[in-house]
């Protein structure tokens, strides 16, 4: 069965408008990567939401190796309890590089709950730690205090 040739011409048409939407090449693009500082965001999300098989998988094949599924979440269940008290919601807080008394260096993204955005600092943020700039699989998470700087004392 044939189809009439203004049903060719429209699917044709579509054809040339998904190729041109999707890189103008013609070619399909392969999915983006996500940036470290949105892999760390979505490794918190799902454990956020109890998502333990998806946030376990996003840690680094190494960490798998040696922490089981079940330590995986017993060891993520206060960050889970944290959300649970202050909401779901999250924004990046600060990034940075931790320097180690081994004198190697981990490169560490915080996210704070929205709900205490108005609070400076934070009472606590959400740590997620990687091996390098390069790397997107989560070598270390935690949920740390925040220090408050300390009102009226001077440095001699």
């Amino acid at each position: 069965m044939r189809l009439p040739l203004i049903r060719r011409l429209v699917l044709g048409l579509v054809l040339l408008l998904a190729a041109v939407v999707a890189g103008g090449s013609g070619k399909l693009r392969p999915p983006r990567r996500p940036s470290q500082g949105q892999a760390a965001g979505q490794f918190l999300r799902a454990v956020l939401r109890a998502d333990y098989a998806a946030a376990y998988s996003r840690l680094a094949p190494e960490v798998r190796r040696g922490v089981s599924l079940p330590r995986f979440t017993t060891a993520a269940y206060p960050l889970w309890k944290s959300g649970q008290r202050r909401g779901p919601q999250i924004e990046l807080y600060k990034l940075g590089i931790r320097l180690e008394a081994s004198g190697s260096s981990r490169l560490f993204y915080d996210f704070s709950f929205v709900r205490d955005s108005a609070v400076k600092p934070p009472p606590a943020v959400l740590e997620v730690v990687f091996r390098d700039t390069a790397a997107r699989a989560v070598l270390g998470f935690a949920l740390r205090p925040v220090q408050r700087p300390t009102q009226g004392k001077t440095r001699p």
